[in-house]
This record gives C-alpha cells, structure tokens and sequence, in this order.
C-alpha cells in the first residue's frame, strides 16, 4: 500500500504543478493558445465541465459535484480493493496512478469548477481538436494496468 501512497501522492503533486505552471504562471487562462513545438505540442485552454473530451458537460453545480463525489468514490473503492487484493508491485503503481489522477481532477473542480486541460498534440498530418492534462494520461495508464496487472493478470 506503501506505493501506492507514493504514486498518487507524485502523480497528484506533477498534475497540480503543470496546471499551475501553465495556467497561472503562463498566464495560459487568458492566453488560451500557446504553440511549443507545433504540431506536436500545442497548449490549449479548455475548461473541461464534463468527462473525457467534454462528454456530459453541464454546466451545472449537479455534474461538477456529482464527478467530483464519483472521482473520490472510485479512488476510495480502488485503495479498498487494493489492500483485499494484495495488488503486485505494478498493480499498486497502476492503482497509485488512477487514484493520483482521479484526485487531481478532482481538486480541479473544487477549486475551479472545473478541470484545466490545455495539452494538445498533432502528428502526421492528423488534427487532434482535443486537449488534456496529465491526470488523464495517468488516469489512462492506471486503469490499463490495472486491467494488465491485477487478478489473473498478475505479474511482477
């Protein structure tokens, strides 16, 4: 359980840093578009209200509270079925992930209303209209590896 502590604690504590650097110390809330290395790294402010790519955006306090509650919920049930579970160590750093993740987004919508996604890549001739934040790469790789990693898919 130890590391999974430890990698939701550096997972939650990189995702609120980048956020702050680029949305406050880059001043990326006004600015709102800011080419790195175009196409390949863009940074494009939205202000996510709902799921994965906006999916169920209310503008409400209703969805902004109730993901929030959910985000918690499932944070809680992961660290439960870890510890019944006796996850290995890749199981535990995937659960340590998800979690990290789960709870920086969460704080988002908490402290914002909702979450800061301003990461945005391009390759190959492909547009991709759709930004994102370290949290849900995390989240991402945490429940593939969770998927991976645990009940019969054990390994070390």
């Amino acid at each position: 359980m130890r590391l999974i502590g430890l990698t939701a604690v550096l997972t939650f504590l990189l995702d609120q840093a980048t956020k702050y650097l680029v949305v406050i110390h880059l001043n990326l809330r006004e600015l709102l578009v800011l080419d790195v290395a175009p196409p390949f790294l863009n940074l494009r402010m939205v202000w996510n209200r709902g799921v994965n790519f906006g999916i169920g955006a209310g503008d409400g306090d209703l969805t902004r509270w109730g993901l929030t509650i959910m985000a918690i919920t499932i944070s809680g049930a992961i660290l439960w079925w870890a510890r019944k579970e006796a996850f290995s160590p890749l199981g535990q750093l995937s659960a340590g992930l998800l979690v990290g993740g789960a709870l920086g987004n969460a704080v988002d919508r908490v402290i914002y209303g909702a979450v800061a996604d301003f990461l945005n890549m391009s390759c190959c001739g492909l547009y991709n209209p759709f930004s994102f934040n370290v949290a849900d790469i995390t989240i991402f790789m945490g429940a593939f590896g969770l998927v991976l990693f645990t009940g019969n898919n054990k390994s070390t």
